[in-house]
């Protein structure tokens, strides 16, 4: 199966907007992603494994790209981007995201991640359901941006995370 599953995730931080994206620039340049990027596929995996089976897990994460921090002075982007290595030792891309920064108020901003998820191709990929593919993504990319949203706040040690916006 090679079809993408559509996902996207938002989550609001006690930060104002400025700091929030100085930090993301920040995070570009360490392996903070990286790491936040492992943990969140291996989560998605481990999910998929208990719905699909043993085969659904024979995939791990090679490694996470990302552009530069780009936007204008109300809204920040950045694209992510990760590859990984199927059972049959192929290189495909697992995620295609923008996570995107906006202001939601002089105290807050919005963090947020739309993109695409890709199931591994091949036999470990073949024949998994839909809708377990779906949630097993969403646990992925959920466990990324809690990461992401900690990390962007954790500097000041008064700012937070408020939670998740509905």
């Amino acid at each position: 199966m090679t079809d993408q599953i559509i996902v996207g995730d938002r989550v609001l931080l006690a930060s104002g907007f400025r700091a929030a994206r100085a930090r993301l620039e920040i995070l570009t340049r360490d392996e903070v992603l990286t790491c936040a990027s492992e943990v969140a596929y291996g989560k998605g995996i481990t999910a998929l494994v208990q719905a699909a089976g043993p085969s659904a897990g024979l995939t791990r994460l090679a490694w996470t790209c990302t552009d530069t921090v780009t936007g204008t002075g109300d809204c920040a982007h950045l694209a992510v981007w990760w590859e990984a290595i199927a059972a049959d030792g192929r290189l495909f891309t697992a995620l295609d995201a923008d996570l995107m920064l906006v202001p939601a108020g002089s105290k807050h901003t919005s963090v947020g991640l739309a993109g695409a998820f890709r199931p591994q191709p091949g036999p470990g990929g073949a024949g998994l359901d839909r809708a377990a593919l779906r949630s097993c993504a969403m646990v992925a990319v959920g466990s990324f941006l809690d990461q992401v949203a900690c990390v962007l706040v954790h500097p000041a040690g008064t700012a937070g995370l408020v939670g998740r916006e509905d």
